[in-house]
């Protein structure tokens, strides 16, 4: 029936289906991302699963210890990071001492370039200190709002991901009865390998997580920066958002490194071994843990990144690699949506599509490599 209708017809269709989508996914973000979330990590655990199932073990119990498993690293992390909360309150009135040197370098350094004299740079500081103080106690205001649905979204987590492994045979089938009998294997083979590009993927950054810790960390607690620690799991955690993490990573770390040292030193350093564990991560690391069974461009990865923040926050920026890699597998098998594949992907044809007629065609042809990322 779609393919007897005009070619402007189909692509308003698809465009409208994937506004339609968005529309749903902004409205019913609260209920969506923890339901992806815990899909995603249930894809994680089968492997667990399926190690307890063939070990005989019950299967309400195959199921509960993979995410007690979970729960028991996330609350390590939590432990982490209150303690070191813990350290940097304690050192408060030094960090405070620090910064009012670096500002006051700062002023020093401003008088000699321009004409602003001192007592309009701290009039100026003062009037953004209360605009921070005034936006602070906003933020404030609702954090108690955002903690509790932090705790729901936490607590919804551990629900669906046992629902979703007591029933992955009836979600199969009802993804099998969408499709054809002669599709299924076709079907079989997607879910397949988007299972296996799931695992592997966060599986790896699970691993990237901790060596980078180990190597940041390590090599800063060696040189005797401060938090270095700290830095290292924020950095670690930070670079699984492509692109826009690191550099986030980078910020706090710098201000880390300045509100705990009167030096600029130090700042440096962080730069430079911050740099030279990305480039071990990058090119050396990374690609021999995860590899790259699916390549997607670099444009796609950050607007991904960008529209999966404005549709759920910092949640989704952390799904939309994964999200972007599954639905390429999906339109890379779908004749109808194959163009869209092709776009997400990281193939480049191998001749210009504008002088070569076989480059503008819907099969296999001969590609090079562009700059991929997970």
């Amino acid at each position: 029936m779609t393919n007897n209708l005009p070619l402007t017809v189909k692509r308003s269709i698809e465009l409208l289906g994937l506004m339609a989508i968005v529309a749903v996914m902004v409205i019913a973000r609260d209920i969506i991302m923890p339901m992806l979330m815990a899909f995603f990590i249930s894809i994680m655990l089968l492997p667990v699963y399926r190690f307890l199932k063939r070990r005989k073990v019950q299967e309400t119990l195959s199921i509960i210890l993979p995410i007690l498993l979970v729960a028991l690293f996330v609350g390590l992390i939590v432990w982490f990071f209150s303690n070191q909360i813990g350290i940097l309150v304690k050192d408060f009135p030094q960090i405070k001492a620090n910064v009012t040197q670096h500002i006051n370098s700062l002023s020093d350094w401003i008088s000699r370039i321009t004409h602003y004299d001192d007592k309009e740079q701290k009039a100026f500081i003062q009037d953004k200190s209360d605009d921070l103080m005034n936006m602070g106690t906003s933020l404030a205001g609702g954090a108690a709002v955002t903690l509790s649905g932090i705790f729901v979204f936490i607590g919804l987590l551990p629900i669906y991901i046992y629902l979703m492994l007591f029933y992955k045979d009836i979600l199969l089938r009802f993804i099998f009865m969408w499709f054809k009998t002669d599709d299924h294997p076709k079907v079989k083979e997607a879910i397949y390998e988007t299972e296996s590009i799931i695992k592997s993927y966060l599986i790896g950054l699970l691993i990237q997580i901790t060596y980078m810790t180990i190597l940041l960390g390590g090599i800063l607690m060696l040189i005797g920066i401060k938090h270095a620690l700290l830095i290292g799991v924020i950095f670690a955690i930070l670079n699984l958002i492509p692109y826009v993490g690191a550099l986030i990573g980078n910020l706090i770390g710098v201000l880390l490194t300045l509100t705990s040292s009167q030096e600029l030193w130090p700042v440096i350093t962080v730069l430079c071994v911050i740099a030279f564990v990305q480039f071990l991560d990058n090119n050396i690391l990374m690609p021999r843990i995860v590899g790259s069974k699916v390549k997607i461009n670099a444009l796609f990865a950050i607007l991904g990144v960008f529209i999966g923040g404005s549709i759920a926050g910092v949640s989704g920026m952390f799904l939309a690699l994964p999200i972007v890699a599954v639905l390429k597998i999906i339109f890379d098998r779908t004749e109808m949506f194959k163009q869209w594949g092709v776009l997400l992907g990281d193939e480049r044809p191998a001749r210009s599509p504008m002088t070569f007629p076989i480059f503008r065609k819907k099969k296999p042809v001969a590609v090079k490599a562009g700059t991929e990322k997970g």
